[in-house]
């Protein structure tokens, strides 16, 4: 029977935020009017979650490291939300590193883009390109930025200076996606959230699935398997078993990472119920590709330099 694993874990996927600060126009939004996202209705998280508050959420699964993705900061105070992190008691490991926000093409990306990598905390960009018809459900400003000349060169900076991009999009942007991945093969991508499969239906999954079978193929390009509840409203363990199964069979363990995106997969799981049914669906791998699932993956993506106990195995782990 394989070993389950009960080593160290890295969440390269989660937020944080002070309502205070005004500076997260979607929660703010959200709070004066109460209208609904692609997740549903946002009242459960309309309030500050702090290093404090993640950590107690995630006490219980031996999270060691983390990874802050830009949570939505207003493009018109640049800068700022890593700076704020900065100020933070980052000593538990929780945002160890950072993922921020640039709108590349935006008329001062150049300098935005040298300002983050600047900071040594800064592992990454992420420039949400979900677009939707209907903008309840979209996070982007408008479609097809991927073939943007000004958006790619924003892109191609970004690169030379040795920054990843997480990259958010919905399965019908995956063909674009796809060119887009091989005209910048030394971009290293990081496709968020499972490619996103928000349309349930049996197209939808299959659209789904067949472009992230395409996106699997790319070497530079890997996969966060993360908050795949928020598009499953009435998820089980056996609902969410053959999404998690397709993302592994498409990048392998070696490409891909589990994430929390907590606070917003607080919407429809506890903390402990996602990784739960990561660690069930992934009890079925080798010891080794669960490691690199809840740990190696994205701390080799995200250069965290992280000291695994694990690698030096004597019957027991940390």
């Amino acid at each position: 029977m394989t070993e389950r694993y009960d080593g160290p874990v890295i969440d390269p996927h989660h937020h944080l935020w002070d309502l205070s600060l005004q500076r997260h126009p979607w929660l703010q939004k959200a709070r004066a009017s109460g209208e609904e996202m692609v997740f549903g209705s946002l009242a459960p998280i309309l309030r500050d979650y702090g290093i404090d508050d993640y950590r107690a959420d995630a006490a219980r699964q031996n999270v060691i490291a983390t990874v802050h993705v830009e949570a939505g900061w207003s493009v018109a105070y640049p800068l700022e939300e890593s700076r704020w992190l900065d100020g933070l008691d980052r000593s538990s490991g929780v945002a160890h590193r950072y993922i921020a926000r640039v709108p590349l093409d935006g008329p001062d990306a150049m300098r935005l883009l040298e300002a983050e990598a600047a900071n040594p905390n800064v592992v990454g960009i992420r420039d949400i390109l979900s677009w939707h018809p209907d903008a309840a459900k979209s996070f982007a400003p408008r479609p097809n930025r991927m073939g943007d000349p000004a958006w790619r060169a924003g892109l191609a900076h970004a690169t030379r200076l040795g920054l990843v991009f997480d990259l958010m999009l919905y399965p019908w942007q995956m063909s674009e996606a796809l060119e887009l991945v091989r005209a910048f093969p030394q971009t290293l991508f990081v496709l968020n959230h499972g490619g996103s499969p928000a349309d349930r239906t049996a197209d939808g999954m299959a659209l789904w699935r067949r472009g992230l079978r395409a996106l699997g193929s790319e070497p530079n390009l890997r996969l966060k398997i993360s908050d795949l509840v928020a598009y499953d409203n009435a998820w089980t363990l056996e609902s969410l078993q053959p999404v998690i199964e397709h993302c592994l069979d498409c990048f392998g363990p070696a490409r891909a990472m589990f994430a929390s995106d907590f606070p917003v997969a607080g919407l429809r799981a506890s903390f402990d119920e996602v990784y739960q049914v990561f660690r069930t669906v992934a009890s079925k791998l080798s010891y080794d590709e669960q490691r690199a699932l809840f740990f190696a993956t994205a701390n080799d993506t995200y250069r965290l330099g992280i000291a695994d106990p694990a690698e030096i195995r004597s019957g027991c782990h940390v």
